[in-house]
């Protein structure tokens, strides 16, 4: 049987199509979707380690969404199959206020990052930051992976290079690698004034930076904590 979810209206369609059409810039891979309550939460993955020895951090990033239905599952497909159907719903929409039914492509069983669930209580309030602080951070990083990276150059230095570049810390902000920067940037997270604040949470090895359009969810190797 076909798995379904639910969204309420044009406008959350177009909200999540938006949301994966910068998901696929960074990574055609695969999103995991989790429904509950009433609520989807959608996952896409920024960066991951790849292999035992890649120091880089896991970082994510997280829209909800409201449902119709408050059945649940746990699913992770392909992002640019699950963007197409949505593209064509979006597409087909004549009624703005009517529920828009999703069909899930295929599940896929191989994503790493997917294993990994963020826990969803014990945050400490951290002091917050600014969007303006963390635009500069990712701009530079941006520059800096692009300087270092020809266009012909072998896809595991790409990845060896963006691992040291976003996995760096933030100055300033202890636990908070560059990469979390470039996810708030890239999926589009941060507000459009500089002041505009960038709440910043931790629970163990897990830092989540949360603004009014998502989170990033953030987990640090565990010799990068420095308690």
């Amino acid at each position: 049987m076909s798995r379904t979810f639910t969204l309420v209206d044009a406008l959350a369609l177009r909200d999540l199509q938006v949301y994966l059409s910068r998901a696929t810039r960074i990574e055609e891979g695969s999103v995991r979707l989790i429904s509950a309550g009433g609520v989807l939460a959608v996952y896409v993955a920024v960066i991951y380690p790849i292999g035992l020895l890649d120091e880089a951090p896991t970082v994510l990033g997280l829209r909800t969404f409201a449902l119709k239905e408050t059945d649940g599952f746990d699913a992770v497909v392909p992002v640019r199959s699950l963007l197409e159907r949505i593209n064509r719903l979006a597409d087909a929409m004549t009624d703005e206020a009517a529920d828009v039914i999703v069909t899930l492509p295929m599940e896929v069983n191989t994503v790493t990052w997917a294993a990994i669930s963020p826990p969803k209580g014990g945050w400490v309030t951290h002091t917050s930051t600014v969007s303006g602080l963390l635009d500069g951070v990712a701009r530079s990083g941006i520059d800096e992976v692009a300087e270092a990276v020809p266009a012909s150059t072998g896809q595991q230095l790409v990845h060896r290079v963006r691992s040291e570049v976003w996995g760096r810390p933030i100055d300033g902000l202890e636990h908070v690698p560059a990469g979390g920067a470039f996810a708030a940037l890239s999926l589009g997270f941060l507000g459009d004034a500089p002041a505009d604040e960038v709440r910043i949470y931790e629970t163990g090895p897990w830092t989540r930076l949360t603004t009014s359009r998502g989170h990033v969810l953030i987990k640090r190797k565990a010799w990068t904590l420095a308690r």
